[in-house]
């Protein structure tokens, strides 16, 4: 899991850095162990956090982007490393069948970040990239804490880049209602092409419930496509997926005014959502 170097241009926040494994049960009842590093800025008493899931392609510069964008105002992150522990090379043909099967991964996050002496267990949140976009999202399903976390306990916020918004509730297994009241954001570029052109954002809340979609927050991208945060190179590649699901070839380029716009956002986002004031004892 090692991070590579960013052309951020600013200064590292003062953090404790630990590299740390955790078990979870797998659908299959196997048990996993899931590599993670857990980034905790030194502060006064316990603090938010969120989980950071990576995309197809496993660990790459996006989540330590982010990660200490975050670290940088306060919040902890803990990124995980999904394929690692199923021993997946990642991309399209590396990656299990269904983003659902690694929902244990996330909760199994949740619950190492609940128990830390660092962590406010009531402001833990969730940011992920394409695949783990779509596990943040399923993760705000009340279906989805019932399953993996005890009464009372739930993200407080989930944010989802470009999570191929056309799948939820057209597909079976990514059915989005009924949400927790979470705050949820995400964000999109315009010519991704999962979704139609320009129908990312509207795709997904079209069909729900007023209820649900009061809490969501879109924001789609000019002539940003899938990937638009990253610092890697452009690349294609082919997902069954693609174009609402007939398949073909994809693209994930870095667009650098969408990148630095998202990367302010996702942390006023998360600032906002985390900031829950403290009940006396």
């Amino acid at each position: 899991m090692n991070s590579p170097a960013l052309p951020t241009g600013e200064p590292f926040p003062a953090l404790r850095i630990q590299h740390l494994c955790f078990p979870v049960q797998a659908l299959d009842g196997t048990t996993l162990q899931i590599g993670a590093r857990l980034q905790l800025p030194v502060l006064d008493g316990p603090g938010p956090a969120v989980v950071i899931a990576h995309g197809s392609n496993g660990i790459d510069s996006r989540g330590q982007a982010h990660a200490l964008d975050l670290n940088r105002a306060g919040i902890a992150t803990l990124e995980i490393d999904m394929w690692g522990a199923r021993n997946l090379a990642g991309g399209s043909e590396g990656r299990p069948t269904a983003a659902w099967e690694t929902l244990p991964d996330i909760f199994g996050a949740f619950a190492v970040l609940a128990a830390h002496p660092g962590v406010d267990a009531r402001r833990i949140g969730i940011v992920g990239f394409s695949w783990g976009g779509v596990m943040s999202l399923l993760s705000a399903g009340r279906n989805s804490h019932d399953l993996y976390l005890d009464a009372g306990q739930q993200f407080a916020a989930h944010a989802a880049f470009y999570p191929a918004c056309w799948i939820y509730n057209n597909v079976p297994g990514y059915e989005f209602r009924d949400l927790t009241g979470a705050s949820i954001l995400v964000l999109v570029g315009e010519l991704d092409r999962y979704d139609d052109p320009g129908e990312s954002g509207p795709e997904l809340i079209a069909h729900l419930d007023p209820a649900d979609r009061a809490h969501i927050q879109t924001v789609v991208y000019p002539g940003a496509e899938h990937g638009f945060n990253m610092f890697e190179a452009p690349y294609t590649y082919r997902d069954p997926m693609l174009h609402r699901g007939q398949g073909g070839e994809g693209r994930s380029a870095p667009h650098p005014e969408a990148r630095e716009a998202a990367r302010q956002t996702l942390v006023q986002f998360f600032e906002k959502a985390l900031a829950v004031e403290m009940d006396s004892p």
